[in-house]
């Protein structure tokens, strides 16, 4: 059904009308959203007890690379995040240095747009802080969240706006149920932006650029699904 569903939001945004009414729907939906819920209302979190018994993998569920397998077996001890673009101060952060930031624990719903749903307790730092410490320049309106998966051949990639990339339960999470990221979950590093659908999440997490505008990045609609399938760039739920 969700492949139906995005074929035909495909076939609508190839007219200039259809286009423009999609772009109209969507706007809509994220205002509406924010002004019912505020721009930093929480998601609901949930009780240990409430934690899914599994947590399944979707889209790519690893990286196709000698490094990353090479890393992978050895934790990672090589990897590095990226704060780029419209900032002060570029950082590069290993896994380690992730790690010793102040962390924050949250146990939420991830609510895939193919129907599933799994409850799970996600930790790790927040955007905001990495954000912070690399002075966002004032130009910036949206962050852009680079990956090492391609997925049927394209580079996955996705985007989100200063509300969501400030918002407390916006973190970079490197650990799952209390354990290190599973690789089928986006090891060593992939994004929760809670209040949004599955799609939202990037895994497999390399650099968070800031940016001016999406237009040039990807084709220019802020994310691989956006882009080939119609997907909502703002996906609130």
């Amino acid at each position: 059904m969700a492949g139906l569903m995005a074929a035909g939001c495909s076939k609508i945004a190839d007219t200039k009308a259809g286009s423009s009414l999609l772009t109209a729907a969507e706007d809509w939906h994220r205002k509406a959203h924010r002004a019912l819920a505020g721009k930093q209302a929480l998601a609901p979190e949930y009780q240990r007890e409430e934690i899914s018994p599994s947590f399944r993998g979707n889209g790519s569920r690893t990286v196709d690379s000698d490094f990353y397998r090479m890393q992978l077996a050895d934790g990672f001890p090589d990897w590095r995040l990226e704060v780029r673009g419209l900032v002060d101060t570029p950082l590069a952060l290993s896994l380690d240095n992730i790690r010793r930031l102040p962390q924050r624990t949250q146990i939420t719903r991830h609510d895939c747009v193919e129907g599933w749903s799994a409850i799970g307790e996600w930790t790790g730092v927040q955007l905001s802080l990495l954000l912070d410490a690399a002075g966002v320049q004032e130009a910036a309106r949206f962050i852009v969240f680079r990956c090492a998966d391609k997925y049927n051949g394209g580079d996955y990639y996705e985007s989100i706006d200063m509300v969501d990339a400030y918002h407390p339960q916006t973190i970079i999470a490197h650990m799952l149920n209390g354990e290190p990221l599973p690789e089928k979950n986006g090891a060593p590093l992939r994004m929760r932006v809670e209040r949004q659908l599955g799609y939202k999440h990037p895994k497999y997490l390399t650099a968070i650029e800031a940016v001016a505008s999406l237009d040039g990045i990807g084709d220019g609609k802020g994310g691989y699904w956006e882009d080939r399938a119609g997907y909502q760039w703002y996906a609130g739920i």
